[in-house]
């Protein structure tokens, strides 16, 4: 295994006893430290992926070794560098958010550590609801307080399943800003999303999962130069009633009755013929006003890989 390796699947599948594969052989190795996106659809394995690392699901074949431990053989050890963000709200419980989060650590068998508590809380802004009962909480609270449990007993990784799912923007922000703070204190941070921003903001990695199947990994900055396109858009001085003959080297639409050129080129190659295209537009007296051009965006990469969004 690579020194920076925390955590490594081989061969990870899961198929149920009535035949249904939730997630056929995966291969996978995340970095100590890194930000790793994992995107999918609903129903793509993206949760079944992420319980059978941490325990929950027992995987039909293959091997997990998480922070050096064996995930199956010594799975105490193992789960207890882990913590987990579950989708569900299960807080609805009589006890304060204090004595929750407390009780969290003792359960990985780990002592008292007031200050690190007080921390955890400060930092989710749950320090002023210490004392409050869990069900008083609104549903944002509820999910720092699912934060703050995972945090507790101090894991080396963090899975957050659809962390955000259902929360404003102001408390996305917030948690984005939180999972930046954890990764610069040296903690690894796996993240199931349906939002792509998410994944743009956060992700050092991304990984696409579709029907149970993990379609890739890669970098988030060279997937977008990959799978990215480029677009160039003229705004005509006249509208055109349809493509001039002679164009047809170039992949180009007419859009907005005529009055818009576009051209799709691709992001990696070196010549994308934009001089030439002008020229050839010049030399038949077809004008222009405006030009823009723009890069298409993960969510762009996502539906081609995909076929849907997310």
């Amino acid at each position: 295994m690579n020194d920076d390796a925390i955590l490594r699947l081989e061969g990870v599948s899961k198929t149920y006893a009535g035949g249904v594969t939730a997630l056929e052989p995966v291969d996978l190795t995340i970095r100590r430290g890194e930000i790793f996106a994992l995107l999918g659809p609903n129903g793509a394995g993206k949760t079944s992926l992420i319980s059978i690392i941490c325990g929950i699901v027992t995987p039909s074949a293959g091997t997990i070794t998480v922070a050096g431990h064996d995930a199956i053989r010594d799975y105490k050890a193992a789960r207890r560098t882990i913590g987990l963000v579950p989708q569900e709200l299960s807080t609805d419980s009589f006890e304060s958010v204090l004595a929750t989060v407390t009780f969290s650590r003792r359960l990985f068998g780990y002592g008292p550590n007031p200050a690190y508590i007080e921390q955890i809380l400060r930092e989710l802004s749950l320090w002023d609801k210490r004392k409050a009962r869990i069900m008083e909480l609104s549903g944002g609270m509820k999910r720092r307080v699912l934060i703050a449990k995972a945090l507790a007993h101090e894991p080396q990784i963090l899975f957050l399943d659809e962390p955000t799912a259902g929360v404003d923007v102001n408390l996305r922000r917030d948690m984005w800003k939180l999972v930046h703070r954890l990764r610069d204190n040296g903690a690894t941070i796996i993240l199931t999303t349906h939002y792509i921003e998410e994944a743009e903001e956060m992700a050092d990695r991304v990984g696409v999962i579709n029907s149970g199947k993990l379609l890739l990994v890669e970098r988030k900055d060279a997937l977008m130069q990959k799978l990215g396109r480029r677009e160039l858009a003229l705004t005509l001085a006249e509208p055109l009633p349809a493509l001039p003959d002679g164009l047809e080297k170039w992949q180009l639409a007419l859009e907005n009755d005529g009055r818009t050129l576009r051209y799709v080129f691709d992001a990696q190659a070196e010549k994308a013929g934009i001089p030439s295209l002008l020229r050839a537009l010049s030399d038949r007296g077809i004008g222009f006003t405006d030009l823009e051009t723009s890069r298409s965006s993960l969510e762009d990469i996502f539906v081609d890989l995909v076929g849907a969004k997310p």
